[in-house]
C-alpha cells in the first residue's frame, strides 16, 4: 500500500494566520513579554517605562496593552501576590524561588484574582506552559501545584459567600 503525502501548505498557512490573529495568540505573546519584563525588573529594579523600551529593542515590537496591564498590575500588587505564593507553597516561599518561576506565578495569580474575563484554567495552563518552556521541567509541576491550590481556595471562598 502506497501512502501519498499531500501538500497542505495553503491550509497550514491559513491556520497559522488565524492563530496569529486570534486573541489567545496575542495574549500568549503578551504574557511572555510580561514575564520577561517582570524578570528584568526583579533582577535590575528598573521601572516599567524602561522595561517597555527594553522589550521593544530586544523583541522588535511594542508592549501590548495587555502586557502593560499585567506588568503594572503585578508590580502594584507584588506583596499580595507573593503572600498568596507563600501560603500555597508553605515550604518554598516566593523570595526563595527563582525569579522566572516567581514572576510566572505572579502573572497567573494576578489574572486569577483581578481579571474576571480570563478563566482560571486558562491562567493556570498558560503559566504551566511558560514554566515548561523557559524553566526546568519540574517548574511546570511546581507552578501547576501552587496555582491549583490557590484556585481551590478561591472556589472555596466563593462557596462561603
Amino acid at each position: 500500500m502506497n501512502v501519498v503525502e499531500t501538500d497542505n501548505n495553503d491550509s497550514d498557512n491559513r491556520t497559522d494566520r488565524m492563530m496569529a490573529e486570534a486573541p489567545t495568540a496575542s495574549r500568549r505573546q503578551a504574557r511572555r513579554d510580561a514575564m520577561v519584563a517582570l524578570y528584568q525588573n526583579d533582577i535590575t529594579g528598573i521601572g516599567p517605562d524602561q522595561l517597555y523600551d527594553s522589550l521593544e529593542k530586544e523583541q522588535d515590537h511594542q508592549a501590548a496593552p495587555f502586557t502593560r496591564e499585567v506588568v503594572e498590575g503585578v508590580l502594584g500588587r507584588s506583596d499580595e501576590l507573593d503572600a498568596a505564593i507563600d501560603a500555597a507553597s508553605r515550604d518554598w516561599p516566593a523570595h526563595r524561588m527563582a525569579a522566572l518561576e516567581r514572576n510566572i506565578l505572579r502573572i497567573a495569580i494576578f489574572e486569577m484574582r483581578h481579571r474576571e474575563d480570563i478563566p482560571v484554567e486558562v491562567s493556570i495552563d498558560e503559566a504551566v506552559a511558560l514554566a515548561k518552556r523557559f524553566c526546568s521541567r519540574e517548574a511546570g509541576s511546581l507552578v501547576n501545584g501552587i496555582l491549583s491550590h490557590i484556585a481551590e481556595e478561591g472556589r472555596a471562598d466563593d462557596k462561603r459567600e
